[in-house]
């Protein structure tokens, strides 16, 4: 245990205080070792409305939606104190979620905190008021004003896989709109939620009942939030079949729904690339924190005359690929998750083997690693866009390598998905790369490499992707409701 998280179980934030859980606490488990790191909050369904209580009364009843001052001030505090306890927050990092060393320095902690920046920027330079000028509908002169109001009380529920960035893309933007937030993270990482709610409760002046977190072992507790009339809004990032319940939840009462969810993202490597670099850049991608991410490029699409020669780079670059300890410099895939999640990957290459594909790398436990949940990196080949393993989402460290015949069958097998989240295009002719980035249907497409995740660009999908944008302008916009007030002239 560490300073933040006291011996006897992790805490959960509830109307400003630190409480116990109502169903006691559970454990959470290191993946790299499966042993038990310690216990966190159990919280229960009483435990839950007293968070929403809290959010619904901080929001009807103070002024925090409208000082838009005092929330910059306080994201700002937020980061400093984040900042301030950063090598603590590291080491929950890495041990909880299984998170490489080299990671938390960018998108597993760092980059999120500094982040925060962003949205109390927007909290102070917004224009919450927008003057459309007099105009005679229905005959009658009226001078029109455009206001931007926040939604009030947001259920934000967050998965595992990368718990800092989601739960501060969700948590700094809803703040620095005006809302109020209960918080509802993965049972997998509590202890990175609690950490924050005790920063939040011990080093900051954000009032009592703004921000609640739950953590809990039950699962359930997502559902109830969903569903409570008195939460105004959800913010949901996970799978796709959990998305469709939360969307049905929400439409219990017709609140606002964000949706991020799953994707199966392919990369078209065009006849004029770079053949190594695009390939040896994607399958080292579908490597990074074991491929748990759900905007990795794990469909790889290839020109069929050189498909052999490009199965040989990506499968040399992921054999070279050793899973180790998430807390070594070194390493780029720790492990997956639990137990449950291992168990899925190897399903889903059980499917592979089963459908025709060539296991060209890996497809096993490493034979060095006696503990954790580890997953050796993947290449599959031979199989068609048809086959299991390239329409469905494994989240792990697996790449199915498919050929195509060209850019227009290239782009047809890239929008032959059911997902939209992300996607990359490589080659050299700017005008070519144009007419298939044009035909690519995803929220983000990377090209040649080029980085599109930043606080100030919007990321989200398309299809089963999910339902609107999370950071940037776009992101923040996700919070608000739209009100138009029109008074007579003259």
């Amino acid at each position: 245990m560490t300073s933040l998280l006291p011996p006897g179980g992790a805490p959960m934030l509830v109307g400003g205080k630190l409480i116990d859980g109502g169903n006691g606490v559970f454990a959470t488990v290191n993946p790299a070792t499966e042993e038990v790191l310690g216990q966190a909050a159990d919280g229960d369904a009483a435990d839950l409305d007293a968070a929403v209580t809290a959010a619904r009364t901080a929001f009807d009843e103070t002024d925090w939606s409208r000082d838009h001052a005092f929330r910059a001030h306080c994201l700002r505090q937020l980061r400093t104190a984040l900042e301030a306890n950063l090598e603590e927050l590291r080491s929950i990092t890495i041990a909880e979620a299984g998170a490489p060393l080299m990671f938390t320095r960018g998108p597993q902690l760092e980059g999120p905190i500094a982040d925060l920046e962003f949205a109390a920027g927007l909290a102070e330079t917004y224009s919450w008021e927008t003057d459309l000028g007099t105009a005679a509908p229905m005959g009658v002169a009226s001078h029109r004003a455009l206001r931007r109001e926040p939604v009030g009380v947001v259920g934000a529920i967050t998965p595992w896989n990368f718990p800092h960035q989601i739960n501060f893309a969700k948590l700094g933007p809803a703040l620095a709109a005006g809302n109020t937030l209960v918080l509802k993270p993965a049972p997998d990482t509590p202890w990175c939620a609690a950490a924050l709610g005790a920063i939040i409760a011990e080093h900051t002046d954000i009032p009592a009942g703004v921000v609640n977190i739950v953590t809990s072992a039950n699962h359930a507790l997502g559902a109830m939030l969903t569903e409570d009339p008195r939460v105004d809004m959800i913010s949901f990032t996970g799978s796709t079949q959990t998305g469709r319940a939360v969307m049905r939840g929400a439409a219990s009462n017709l609140k606002k729904a964000f949706l991020e969810l799953g994707g199966k993202s392919a990369a078209i490597v065009l006849d004029d690339a770079n053949l190594a670099a695009a390939v040896g850049v994607t399958a080292f991608s579908v490597c990074v924190h074991a491929g748990q991410g759900c905007a990795l490029t794990t469909r790889l699409l290839v020109p069929r005359a050189v498909y052999e020669q490009a199965v040989e780079i990506a499968a040399g670059t992921m054999g070279g690929i050793t899973p180790g300890d998430p807390s070594a410099p070194g390493t780029v895939c720790g492990p997956l998750i639990s137990a449950r999640q291992r168990t899925r990957v190897e399903r889903y290459l059980e499917i592979a083997r089963g459908e025709g594909g060539r296991i060209v790398t890996g497809g096993a436990r490493p034979a060095d690693r006696e503990h954790g949940f580890f997953i050796e990196p993947t290449v599959i080949a031979d199989l068609t866009n048809t086959a299991t393993v390239a329409r469905e989402e494994i989240f792990g460290p697996v790449l199915v390598v498919l050929a195509h015949d060209g850019d227009d069958d290239a782009v047809r097998l890239a929008n032959d998905s059911p997902y939209g989240l992300s996607g990359s295009v490589w080659g050299t002719d700017p005008e070519r790369i144009r007419r298939v980035t044009d035909r690519v249907r995803t929220g983000t497409l990377s090209v040649n490499g080029g980085v599109w995740y930043s606080a100030d660009a919007p990321f989200g999908g398309y299809k089963q992707s999910g339902i609107g944008r999370e950071m940037g302008v776009a992101g923040f916009e996700e919070y608000l409701e739209t009100k138009l007030i029109s008074t007579a002239a003259g």
